[in-house]
């Protein structure tokens, strides 16, 4: 994403429009800057009083599970249900994918299978190689 335009650029561009009546053609070639952003400053500067570039940061959303402590034992005990099952039954109304990032978050696995199964290959080399 590209960077926005400095505040000491902005300043200097509304101030020589508004205070020094330059034309926002002139303004747009002494500063080599697009006439339609001299119009968006000002539009900004008309709605907030103020010409800051909008942050370009992605808003974030609160947590929802918050309690680490009380999730940690709420997952001890429910450990053996399905992780929509949990969602349903934490006190809060939160989504299956949010319990796997709170698990994650815990370091809780949720594999089910806890044997490993053998390569059947292995098995057929070692019965060749006994006869």
């Amino acid at each position: 994403m590209a960077k926005p335009y400095s505040y000491d650029l902005r300043q200097k561009v509304i101030n020589a429009i508004v205070l020094d009546g330059m034309k926002k053609t002139e303004a747009a070639q002494i500063f080599q800057i697009s006439r339609n952003t001299i119009n968006l400053w000002l539009q900004r500067h008309a709605q907030t009083g103020d010409y800051h570039p909008k942050s370009n940061r992605p808003n974030r959303t609160n947590a929802k599970i918050t309690d680490w402590e009380k999730f940690s034992q709420f997952a001890q005990i429910h450990g053996d249900k399905t992780q929509a099952q949990m969602a349903q039954l934490w006190s809060l109304n939160i989504s299956k994918r949010t319990i796997s990032r709170g698990l994650k978050k815990i370091g809780w696995s949720r594999k089910k299978r806890l044997m490993v199964t053998e390569n059947g290959m292995i098995a057929n080399e070692l019965s060749l190689s006994s006869n």
